[in-house]
């Protein structure tokens, strides 16, 4: 039932309909808070001063993507997975009629959408580098701070838009990419204080395993069954596979393959599958790049991992968080050619991204987040009067200059609810001026922890507030 009022305008005085509606967001989306907002840019400032460090530069792309560049780049799923954008005004004057009428919303997608929201931070990358290749220095190592968006149903850890953390470099298929975004991956996690085990495959692995069961031209079928097999179990990838229709002997065969532990016994079954041998060849030369019991955190081989992204060619990775039950907050690999589609062949690259938004809810969960002292309140001014009011502002700007971060109360109302501010606003002091302060030139100094009072003089006050800055 519509809720509705009526007012009258202050211009004409004639009465008008307001309709009232409850607020609300898209379903897989959040608001954040200033203290959650605060806790954000702690994982994005810590992620972003590792990638710097390593020599990585930023760049930025659209929220909108022509469908084109994204189509067909992720895999069947992932294409299922696009927001598409309708075409500007009467977006139904050029819709395919056959289309409409049939109701075939695939078909008409192409006639009504030209557009489409970006579903990873890889693909525009791609797109990138081609238009730009004149201007840029290969190899490039770019990152990238910024939300995408995906159809996705909301669960648990998993939203239609959230924020990706990518760091890429294009122009070299040299291992030392893969081994160095493993140890970014490490620095990173071993910064936030989160301990998470990097697992490493490779897709040339599960092409030997499509290969050695004989099963070459069902190759995605099979990855796309062995990506869900955290989630359905082994038994659910099996029939997965026969709903696909992959033999049962070829079935068999993979179970068997995935029951391999390490790259030696992976070698025994690969003994007519070159490019299985390929991969377990980079693999181990990225774990000789890393050594061994030189990270933080746990760095390891996993061969049931599949990452479903159809432009993987080598390397893969993923992580997981340990304590907490979440999918993976992070994970990339290796394209040999993604530029290849926009017209740029040959072009191999390599790289990661960190799920901020899992990150952040993990990370909430298992309390790791620090007070951020960069980015609190210090102090609250208060006031008696309109004079000291005044007055109160204008020290405040001397304690804004010296770099801490202060407020005032708007008005010299009464003081116990100038208080009460303070304590919801959660700053640790608050400042008193009144007739006598502004007179004396001492300045009452409250500490609303502790409730303690003294007479400062500013520049007293200034110096202390630094001192708690630094403890």
């Amino acid at each position: 039932m519509k809720i509705v009022t009526l007012w009258l305008s202050t211009v004409n005085r004639q009465p008008s309909t307001v309709i009232k509606m409850k607020p609300s967001i898209p379903k897989g989306t959040r608001d954040f808070s200033p203290e959650e907002v605060n806790k954000r840019n702690f994982i994005f400032d810590t992620i972003r001063e590792v990638f710097v460090r390593y020599g990585y530069q930023p760049i930025e792309t659209p929220a909108m993507e022509n469908l084109s560049t994204l189509t067909g780049k992720y895999g069947e799923e992932g294409d299922k997975l696009l927001f598409k954008v309708l075409n500007n005004g009467d977006f139904l004057a050029k819709a395919d009629e056959q289309a409409l009428a049939a109701r075939d919303s695939s078909q008409l997608v192409s006639s009504i959408s030209k557009r489409g929201l970006r579903y990873d931070l890889t693909v525009p990358f791609a797109r990138f580098v081609v238009m730009r290749q004149h201007e840029i220095t290969f190899p490039f190592k770019r990152y990238q701070i910024q939300p995408v968006w995906r159809a996705d149903r909301p669960q648990k850890g998993r939203y239609q838009e959230f924020y990706q953390c990518d760091v890429d470099v294009v122009g070299s298929d040299s291992l030392v990419y893969e081994a160095e975004l493993a140890q970014i991956y490490d620095e990173v996690f071993a910064k936030l204080g989160l301990e998470v085990t990097i697992k490493i495959n490779n897709r040339k692995v599960l092409a030997g395993i499509a290969e050695a069961a004989g099963i070459k031209d069902a190759f995605m079928d099979m990855t796309i069954a062995i990506d869900k097999l955290d989630k359905i179990g082994m038994e659910g990838v099996e029939k997965e596979m026969q709903g696909r229709g992959i033999p049962e002997a070829a079935i068999e065969k993979v179970k068997t393959i995935l029951k391999a532990k390490n790259l030696e016994e992976l070698k025994l079954q690969f003994t007519d599958s070159q490019i299985g041998l390929k991969g377990v060849e980079e693999l181990e030369s990225v774990f000789d790049y890393l050594g061994i019991g030189e990270s933080t955190n746990e760095i390891v081989f996993d061969i049931t991992l599949a990452r479903g992204l159809s432009y993987y060619t080598g390397c893969i990775f993923e992580v997981q968080a340990k304590g907490v039950q979440m999918g993976s907050i992070g994970g990339g690999g290796r394209y040999d050619d993604l530029t290849g589609v926009f017209g740029m062949p040959g072009t191999s690259g390599v790289g990661v991204s960190f799920g901020a938004e899992r990150i952040f809810d993990v990370m909430e969960e298992l309390k790791l987040f620090p007070e951020d002292s960069a980015t609190r309140l210090k102090a609250v001014f208060l006031a008696f009067d309109e004079a000291s009011h005044r007055y109160a502002f204008r020290c405040l700007r001397q304690v804004r200059a010296a770099g801490i971060n202060a407020e005032i109360y708007p008005e010299p109302t009464k003081m116990a609810k100038q208080f009460k501010y303070v304590d919801k606003r959660n700053a640790p002091f608050a400042v008193v001026i009144g007739s006598n302060e502004m007179a004396s030139g001492q300045l009452a100094f409250k500490n609303m922890r502790t409730g303690e009072q003294e007479g400062l003089r500013l520049e007293e006050i200034i110096e202390r507030l630094r001192e708690e800055e630094r403890i």
